[in-house]
């Protein structure tokens, strides 16, 4: 397939452009930084754009099968004052916007859009399973994924295929939240965020890129569909595991009060969590890598 991406230089982007690589697409990828390095980069041909205006980037979807948006600044990179709060929102729906209404200029149309969105969609919750039928949650993530999801859901008008891909906590040692947790385990000082009782709804970075390559090959999927492993975790359970993984103790909670004064709104976001299934995936025959935790960081922590 011919796939452009934007947003693949990060976390989830470099490794899902290598993979697709490594399956014989072309990639085109959309970027900030035409100077960057990525993987592939005699092969992926990168397209300079700042997500922000149109311009003669938008050639690169003449043609295309597929168009992956993973843009966004990072979630939790900061506290969430009004100005941060402005950022994660422009980035994401702003950027969709104008991917999509550069789609409805082109001749010859992307037949798929697979758009990033999160499971902060669902608000915080208890221990209700939640899947992708489940209504909107309240909060500052739930109305930001679903003006981000509405922007993508604009492309149907004229005949794309859409994708809503919310994704959960993806694990893998060099970015997201996984190494902010290993430091203080390896000091001896590792412990759950408190209460502990909330739900971790988690996926390993190979499942989250095959989930994407996947949607890539099975047509009949559309909609939403939740990025995470079939086994959610309790923040306890979740501890107890990387501790166990570590070989190191979990026995020092951080308090939630704690959080929530140094991180503000944001620190929520770490002391409630959501029970998510990924219905859809597992009711249309994805197989997952990792489907448990303890094989998953066991796999993370012995790679080099």
């Amino acid at each position: 397939m011919q796939i452009v991406v934007a947003g693949g230089t990060g976390f989830i982007g470099r490794p899902l452009c290598a993979s697709l690589c490594q399956e014989g697409h072309q990639v085109t990828l959309l970027t900030r930084r035409i100077e960057g390095e990525w993987p592939c980069a005699s092969i992926v041909t990168a397209v300079e754009w700042n997500g922000r205006t149109a311009g003669a980037w938008e050639h690169c979807l003449d043609g295309a099968d597929a168009v992956i948006n993973l843009a966004g600044a990072p979630i939790a990179d900061g506290r969430w004052n009004d100005a941060r709060k402005q950022l994660l929102m422009e980035s994401r729906v702003l950027t969709t916007r104008l991917l999509v209404e550069a789609l409805s200029r082109r001749s010859s149309k992307p037949r798929t859009l697979i758009n990033a969105s999160g499971i902060g969609y669902y608000g915080a919750s208890d221990d209700r399973v939640l899947d992708e039928r489940a209504a909107r949650g309240q909060g500052f993530l739930a109305d930001l994924c679903l003006a981000w999801e509405a922007e993508a859901l604009r492309a149907a008008e004229f005949g794309v295929r859409i994708v809503m891909l919310r994704t959960g906590m993806v694990l893998e040692q060099d970015g997201g939240a996984l190494p902010k947790m290993l430091l203080p385990f390896r000091l001896f000082a590792g412990g759950p965020i408190l209460p502990g009782t909330q739900w971790v709804s988690w996926i390993h970075r190979r499942d989250h890129i095959g989930l994407i390559q996947w949607i890539l090959t099975t047509p009949s999927v559309s909609g939403p569909v939740n990025a995470v492993a079939p086994e959610p975790v309790t923040m306890n359970t979740f501890c107890q595991v990387l501790g166990r993984v570590l070989h190191r103790p979990s026995w020092l909670p951080v308090p939630g009060f704690a959080l929530q004064m140094a991180l503000g709104e944001l620190g929520t976001l770490m002391t409630t969590g959501q029970r998510v299934n990924p219905a859809k995936a597992i009711s249309r025959q994805y197989v997952f890598h990792y489907p448990t935790l303890e094989p998953a960081l066991r796999a993370i922590m012995t790679k080099g």
